[in-house]
């Protein structure tokens, strides 16, 4: 065997071949070690971007809210008759602070940067908070947008909390109508909640709630009632339109009213909704269901002349007073038209109180109504006497629902049928025989002695005779309870010959307005015009008349009523 040399080795050919075994068995094992090394680097660098994605995300660490919000309850929207939006789903987001996560240093540079974009903050609150508590929220129901605000700032001790919610586009335009939604998007009032269980029905979610309302009109109608407000100065006001045939609500307003964007109080008594809850002693527009009874009794025809009729009369404590000097002697169809208090009740007298009574509970005005709301007033109950059948008939000492009133008047307009009113949009078929509890003869004769209280010179709501429409109306003024401030109402059926629909405007606690213009433009009626400023009186004929007159010319074009078509469709 030759000696291995210092420098160089001499190999045998096992040696080689064990050589080359050794060296290959090193090859794959380090071919493994690389392989498994590119694995775990791998791993780590797509755990690292996915921490980079969600420390850049606008979504928080803290709070995972797609988690979150597979688990909320779906809620289906709502739209008008024209499929507008009323409202729908969002989520929203609630901003809370953790002080314990920053600096002094840190908490400065935080009221310095909440001061410059969001001025509105107080500032020495949130100091004082950031000093003392361990959390605290800085913000409630904030827009993705207004959130990213606070996420752009980049501060780690801002918590985002995802809330499902629902926005109303239409901000406090049906806000008496559509109620609200708690916390956990449940109904808490309004059509939220009445029909809750049918907005969370999940077979249904993608199939709007329609309603009868239109946007349109509701927009227009109450435009009209805030300008009142200014010339008027009356402390609330409230309207309802409602189609006589089949009883849909096409606008219901009630004011003040509030955005529903911005949770606040609805038990408040100046957010009552004034149409279907609240409760009210409504005046002379009773006096034209103590002339229908009249008539429907056959006890009255129109022409029905009442002589020598008293200033003044008095029954028991009360003492009934006529609001003007009128003629001694008017006809049925006169006391009407003038609002003759002691007319009123004479007529009522000859009626006597069981037909009488009978009459009004036919109309179901001192019933709690069945409407889409949760929110409905019940009429006061009262015991019914000669001096309680003398106050009625005039529409004093006895109480119903402004809803109440229209819906009874749409009947009188209609031919005498019953309607159920109804804001939920739905496939009505007139039914084969409808009940009839106002015969056509009472009903087309209070229907034409209604035009003449617009149209005639000394009818009391010549305000609202605006050309083209045959407005025909009742006026109503009667003073609160233990009040000296006055409920003034106007209902009016338009056209007249063959109503299609009913306005009710009432105006809460009206002032004089006399720096308001009373004008006509030249017409058949005035032929120069007519024009008076000022006026000291607050009766129901110088304010909601004027009100409704102004309402019926904007919305007519909408509902395409006018002369011509009235004649052709009717």
């Amino acid at each position: 065997m030759k000696k291995k040399s210092f420098y160089f080795e001499d190999y045998t050919e096992s040696d080689l071949i064990n050589n080359n075994n050794n060296f290959n068995i090193v090859k794959i094992s380090l071919n493994r070690v690389t392989f498994l090394s590119f694995i775990f680097f791998s791993l780590i660098l797509i755990f690292s971007i996915k921490i980079i994605y969600l420390s850049l995300s606008p979504e928080n660490v803290f709070h995972n809210s797609n988690i979150k919000e597979n688990f909320v309850k779906k809620r289906r929207n709502i739209v008008d008759r024209n499929d507008s939006v009323l409202t729908t789903n969002i989520i929203l987001y609630d901003v809370g602070v953790r002080p314990k996560l920053l600096q002094e240093k840190e908490k400065k540079n935080l009221l310095i940067k909440l001061g410059v974009l969001f001025p509105e903050l107080d500032l020495n609150k949130i100091k004082r908070k950031l000093n003392k508590e361990d959390f605290f929220s800085i913000g409630k129901r904030l827009t993705p947008n207004e959130k990213d605000q606070f996420w752009l700032m980049g501060n780690k001790a801002f918590v985002f909390d995802p809330k499902p919610s629902r926005i109303y586009p239409q901000r406090s335009l049906f806000s008496h109508i559509l109620g609200q939604t708690d916390d956990a998007n449940e109904g808490i009032s309004g059509i939220e909640k009445f029909y809750d269980e049918e907005l969370n029905n999940e077979e249904k979610i993608n199939l709007p709630l329609r309603l009868t309302l239109d946007s349109n009109l509701q927009h227009l109608i109450r435009e009209e009632l805030v300008n009142a407000q200014s010339d008027f100065h009356n402390i609330g006001s409230a309207a309802v339109l409602m189609d006589v045939e089949n009883g849909e609500i096409l606008s219901l307003i009630s004011l003040p009213d509030y955005d529903l964007n911005q949770r606040i109080s609805i038990e408040s008594d100046i957010y009552t909704n004034k149409i279907t809850l609240g409760v009210y002693e409504l005046g002379s527009v009773f006096k034209t269901f103590t002339i229908a009874a009249g008539l429907e009794n056959k006890i009255i025809n129109p022409n029905t002349i009442f002589k020598n009729l008293e200033s003044s009369l008095t029954c028991d404590k009360y003492t009934i007073r006529e609001h003007d000097e009128l003629p001694k002697n008017l006809s049925a169809e006169q006391i009407l038209i003038r609002s003759s208090n002691i007319g009123a009740v004479r007529i009522a007298q000859k009626v006597g109180v069981k037909k009488y009574k009978d009459f009004l509970n036919s109309l179901e005005l001192f019933d709690t109504i069945n409407f889409d709301l949760e929110e409905i007033g019940t009429p006061i109950p009262f015991r019914w006497g000669k001096c309680k059948l003398v106050t009625a008939s005039y529409g004093q000492g006895i109480t119903t629902t402004p809803l109440q009133l229209a819906r009874a008047y749409a009947i009188l307009g209609n031919g005498g049928y019953k309607i159920n009113p109804s804001i939920l949009k739905k496939e009505i078929k007139r039914p084969e025989k409808r009940e009839q509890i106002v015969s056509n003869k009472t009903s087309n004769a209070i229907n034409l002695m209604l035009r003449k209280v617009v149209s005639l010179n000394e009818g009391t709501a010549n305000f609202a005779d605006v050309e083209g429409y045959e407005i025909g109306g009742k006026t109503g003024t009667a003073l609160k309870y233990n009040s000296k401030a006055k409920l003034n109402t106007f209902v009016s059926l338009f056209p007249a010959s063959k109503p299609k629909y009913v306005l009710l405007v009432m105006l809460d606690e009206p002032k004089p307005a006399p720096n308001f213009v009373y004008e006509y433009p030249p017409s058949e009626k005035f032929p120069n015009g007519y024009k008076h400023k000022g006026e000291k009186r607050n009766t129901s004929g110088w304010n909601t008349v004027v009100v409704a007159g102004k309402i019926i010319e904007k919305i007519g074009p909408i509902l395409a009523i006018n002369n011509l078509q009235a004649s052709s469709n009717f």
